[in-house]
């Protein structure tokens, strides 16, 4: 954080700070990713949004290997076709071989820090919804869990190794056959998400605050069957799912008409825009933006693309934060086809979004949980409305709180305040904007900012 200089306009705006000409105010200031403005306003607003740099997070994001992330891509394209629905019992072909060499690669990991990560598969019998006949298929995620000291509260990163020739025939049957060598989708995310387990594992092998899983999921292709399984048993066994993360379609970086784009990734993040989905998105914004300030995090504020779908959404549908990464340039001559081959695929760019994952990631993970029970009331009687009283509830592991406000109209935040104790009134007018209050823990790494709701008004006894 820096010192700069503010009017006294604007700090009795914010914070109402008496003062007679300048005072100086601890305050985030422009970062490489570019000051937001806004018309007829002196307000900016910095992507970073406070995020304090980690140096062993970013130390570790020079591990994030490109080579090896492409020699897992190479193997999964190797087994021919990864279709949900394919060959089980051969060793060399199908989404058998697939599975039970992705489980190796997770153990193998494991074995290098010390058998840090549980690998498991995660295994459901469920029904294929797009199969005329309602097949019934046994849908196999493999997963890499990495505990944390508080095993209630999990991050989920994942991509999906199923790939399909997606068509349906003449007759309306399944090909399940036929080559499908699905490299960047979603051959290029599995492999990101195998090398951030590597790596992640690897750098932390006691854990973080929250539990971590990798999870590489099956039955993305016949309708999101194997993220909808694992969101279903977090959600059973009572877990909190601090964020989950999708990476699909992450390798393009050529469209049809030869423009090219390695520089920049989309971040679709649902409404709404008070909602922790698209806090998430403002997270991942701010962490690409302070670690990567060359690779151009874009956050879009919806769902997912138009008309399409992808692992996080079984998540977000639970009522969990959730977020997609992928390729800005998609060309969809090369998805659910033969031609999504390994040629097109470029692997620093899938390391970029990799590198971009785990400062996410990690960031995330390290953090105290986010403060509940956020309120705003506002303070009629003291200064005619225009003041706001914002109050929460103490988090464990929190070593402080900072208050952050935007505009509505603004995309992120725009002003920070460090707070001490649960308690704090600002002189800001919040009918035109949203105040959100985040933990800080001792690392330094702070949580998801949650919204302030109206506070609950008290219950009115009739009269007697």
């Amino acid at each position: 954080m820096i010192a700069v200089t503010y009017s006294c306009a604007m700090l009795l705006l914010v914070v109402g700070a008496d003062c007679t000409s300048t005072t100086t105010h601890t305050e985030i200031a422009p970062g490489p990713a570019g000051l937001l403005l806004s018309p007829a306003s002196s307000w900016a607003a910095d992507p970073r949004i406070g995020l304090r740099r980690d140096s062993a997070l970013a130390a570790a994001l020079g591990a994030i290997d490109a080579t090896r992330i492409r020699a897992t891509d190479s193997t999964l394209v190797a087994f021919g076709t990864r279709n949900t629905l394919s060959d089980t019992l051969s060793p060399t072909r199908g989404v058998g071989a697939a599975r039970h060499w992705l489980h190796a690669q997770l153990e193998a990991a494991s074995r290098e820090c010390g058998g840090c990560l549980r690998v498991e598969y995660d295994a459901a019998m469920v029904a294929v919804p797009r199969h005329p006949d309602s097949l019934r298929v046994n849908v196999v995620n493999v997963l890499g869990v990495l505990p944390g000291r508080d095993t209630s509260r999990v991050v989920v990163v994942g991509g999906h190794y199923d790939s399909c020739i997606c068509a349906a025939k003449a007759d309306g049957s399944f090909d399940v056959a036929s080559a499908a060598p699905g490299a960047d989708d979603d051959g290029s995310g599995t492999s990101a998400v195998l090398e951030l387990a590597r790596v992640v594992s690897r750098r932390w092998p006691h854990g973080l605050d929250a539990t971590v899983v990798f999870a590489l999921y099956a039955g993305e292709e016949q309708g999101l069957l194997g993220s909808t399984h694992l969101a279903d048993r977090l959600t059973r066994e009572g877990k909190t799912v601090v964020a989950a993360f999708t990476n699909d379609i992450v390798g393009n970086v050529v469209a049809e008409d030869g423009s090219t784009d390695s520089m920049s990734v989309r971040v679709y993040a649902a409404d709404p825009d008070s909602g922790a989905t698209r806090e998430l998105g403002r997270y991942a914004w701010g962490a690409g933006a302070l670690y990567l300030p060359a690779f151009e995090v874009r956050p879009t504020w919806r769902l997912d693309r138009i008309g399409r779908g992808g692992d996080h959404s079984p998540f977000v549908r639970a009522g969990w934060p959730g977020l997609r990464f992928t390729e800005r340039l998609e060309n969809y001559k090369r998805q659910h086809l033969p031609t999504d081959d390994f040629a097109h695929v470029s692997f620093g760019y899938v390391a970029q979004v990799a590198r971009l994952n785990a400062a996410t990631v990690v960031s995330l993970a390290s953090a105290p949980p986010p403060p509940d029970s956020v309120f705003a009331r506002r303070e009629s009687s003291a200064s005619g409305g225009q003041a706001w009283n914002i109050t929460w509830h103490d988090v464990s592991g929190a070593s402080g709180y900072e208050l952050l406000v935007r505009r509505t109209t603004a995309p992120t935040w725009e002003h920070i305040i460090p707070v001490v104790g649960t308690s704090h009134t600002i002189a800001f007018q919040l009918d035109d904007g949203w105040v959100a209050v985040r933990s800080v823990g001792a690392s330094g790494h702070r949580s998801l900012a949650r919204a302030a709701a109206p506070a609950p008004q008290p219950a009115i006894r009739p009269a007697r």
